[in-house]
């Protein structure tokens, strides 16, 4: 297996909030992808099992002892991604809409976003070494920046 000097590189410089940002905006256009597929395609299938993967391995972790997310903040994580296995399904057998999965997974994004907007505010300091008010994040590699504000979040 190759290996590729870009991901490794995006490895080494992205916060976790980063990491997840990207996930979600690949998932995400996923779906917006399969919107308006029929029920059998397996490009549908397969982009609400990649969602359903997602969820799972953020419950799981949230589910972790040691994990350091508030505990309401873990328990939100993981009924939603009950909610996300429930719906996948109801998409697929009762004709559900998949623009539910798209919202949710555009609000999470948001938050990233103003999570990683406020990391970078409290980052920047003064040369006397006081902290400055937050400022709009640089472009540049940053998907929060990217993002714009939070209704703007672009997949």
């Amino acid at each position: 297996m190759k290996s590729n000097p870009y991901q490794q590189s995006i490895q080494k410089t992205e916060s976790p909030q980063q990491t997840e940002y990207r996930l979600f905006v690949e998932v995400t256009r996923a779906l917006m992808d399969a919107k308006d597929l029929e029920k059998t395609d397996p490009k549908l299938h397969d982009a609400l099992h990649w969602n359903r993967r997602m969820w799972s391995t953020f419950a799981t972790d949230c589910a972790i002892e040691g994990n350091k997310l508030p505990k309401m903040l873990r328990a939100q994580i993981i009924s939603l991604s009950i909610w996300v296995g429930k719906h996948s399904s109801k998409i697929i057998r009762e004709d559900e809409d998949i623009q539910a999965l798209i919202d949710v997974n555009k609000t999470v994004m948001e938050g990233l976003a103003m999570q990683e907007r406020n990391a970078a505010g409290q980052n920047q300091t003064t040369p006397q070494g006081n902290q400055t008010a937050p400022s709009a994040p640089e472009a540049g590699n940053n998907p929060a920046a990217r993002a714009g504000s939070s209704a703007s979040i672009k997949v």
